[in-house]
């Protein structure tokens, strides 16, 4: 989080200056990959397309750093799912295709599926899918249980329980691999 520089660092990007607004983005655009993962492969192409939307509103942004977070996610989320909408729509046509075009892998690929990080999203992805929005919105992007509420269309009780539940499964996954239990009580202050 940028704290207290927030409202200068914001006003800046308004006006245009690309240092303001690459600090910005530096903040906040690892947590959005993270969260957008959940949706598979085109995490980076929905994070573009969601700054592209936040570029295009910037100037007319008006709150705090929390309100600020809480409009990029919820600016992902409407992109992840008018991805996923896209994804639904080309796999119905693609069916009706002669022939499939292989797909080689991509070397930058297989170094992320080696990330620590990456582990932990496949761990968060096993949950239901409210659990694991719900974890990575309050973990990851550090939203309030009211933001997450408004965001995901659930109660904030709803949103707390689905995180103590998550939370509580992923602590579950990883006892049995030699994590203590006090490994994710750092976490818990999120539920």
């Amino acid at each position: 989080m940028i704290g207290a520089e927030f409202e200068t660092v914001l006003a800046g990007a308004q006006r245009g200056d690309e240092a303001a607004f690459a600090r910005l983005w530096r903040d906040l655009n690892p947590p959005l990959l993270r969260y957008l993962s959940l949706g598979g492969d085109a995490a980076d192409e929905v994070a573009a397309e969601t700054w592209l939307t936040v570029v295009r509103g910037l100037t007319t942004f008006q709150g705090d750093e929390m309100a600020w977070r809480a409009w990029v996610f919820t600016t992902a989320r409407r992109r992840a799912v008018d991805a996923g909408r896209r994804r639904t729509r080309s796999s119905r046509l693609s069916w009706r295709s002669s022939w499939v075009e292989p797909v080689a892998a991509d070397c930058a690929d297989e170094v992320v599926d080696a990330l620590s990080t990456e582990a932990a999203i496949a761990l968060v992805r096993r949950l239901p899918p409210l659990q694991a929005e719900v974890v990575l919105l309050r973990v990851v992007a550090g939203l309030s249980v009211p933001e997450v509420a408004e965001l995901v269309g659930r109660s904030p009780g709803a949103v707390r329980v689905a995180a103590h539940r998550g939370l509580q499964a992923l602590r579950k996954m990883v006892d049995p691999a030699g994590v203590t239990p006090g490994g994710l009580e750092t976490l818990r202050g999120v539920t």
